[in-house]
């Protein structure tokens, strides 16, 4: 854990990993950052930047040249009261420019410091049309892990891709003895690069189930209706874009010309 740095060394018991990072619709940052606020989760250690990512300028405030700020990535961590109560959080601002096998692999080195059993990512589920009722598709490690899913309501899409680092580790913990699963929540084309906390929300009421863990959603939940109006509108007009571009009336298109 070379490019690890520790605030904390709490004795945890059986702790879960839950790891994001920014994607397609946020899906994955809203979830774990709402799940560590509500917890009151604890800063753990966090993870030296400088050999992951590139600068490429500073900012300036007021004429003052600002020092260079590379993406952070923190770990959390909630103790609970009982075995396989306790949680450690991955936050972190951006994917690394290069290394990310190595990135990664010191995630997951601290989680085997801590004895994580079973690490979890999320990310989005691209989807043409924006769903009425978003539909939460799962991935695992095993044959067992995809049945305890069933469970919780957790579509099986077959066979898919998971970008980025949500998907990376995944298949590096798998290959490490970790027990893996990926939640994934449909986010729209249209608007991938638009928050989508309804996303965001079926996840996490998923992710809390498995868990056995009861938080305040009424915040997030607030969030999502707000923003469900604002996707659907944006749905409508380009939709409406899209009609009026590529079709033409009968009465406006030029006739073929006669013959003779």
């Amino acid at each position: 854990m070379e490019f690890i740095r520790f605030h904390r060394q709490p004795e945890l018991v059986e702790p879960v990993l839950v790891a994001a990072w920014p994607g397609v619709g946020n899906v994955a940052l809203i979830a774990a950052t709402y799940l560590k606020d509500r917890l009151e989760a604890e800063e753990l250690a966090e993870l030296d930047p400088t050999d992951f990512f590139d600068v490429g300028g500073v900012f300036i405030k007021d004429n003052l040249i600002d020092i260079p700020r590379f993406p952070e990535g923190k770990f959390y961590y909630r103790q609970g009261k009982g075995k396989g109560e306790d949680i450690i959080i991955f936050l972190a601002e951006g994917q690394p420019a290069s290394g990310s096998y190595k990135y990664v692999n010191q995630v997951l080195d601290l989680a085997r410091r801590f004895r994580v059993k079973r690490v979890y990512t999320i990310a989005a589920a691209l989807t043409e049309h924006y769903p009425d009722k978003p539909r939460v598709l799962g991935a695992a490690s095993s044959p067992e892990l995809l049945e305890e899913l069933s469970r919780h309501d957790v579509t099986m899409a077959g066979d898919f891709y998971i970008a980025g680092l949500n998907g990376l580790l995944l298949g590096v913990a798998a290959d490490r003895g970790f027990e893996s699963i990926c939640l994934l929540g449909e986010t729209v084309k249209y608007a991938a690069k638009v928050a989508n906390p309804r996303a965001s929300e079926k996840v996490l009421r998923v992710l809390l189930s498995m868990l056995d863990l009861e938080i305040d959603m009424t915040e997030l939940e607030e969030y999502a209706a707000s923003t469900d109006r604002e996707l659907r509108q944006f749905g409508a007009e380009i939709k409406k874009e899209f009609l009026e571009h590529f079709t033409k009336p009968i009465w406006e298109r030029e006739k073929p010309e006669e013959n003779g």
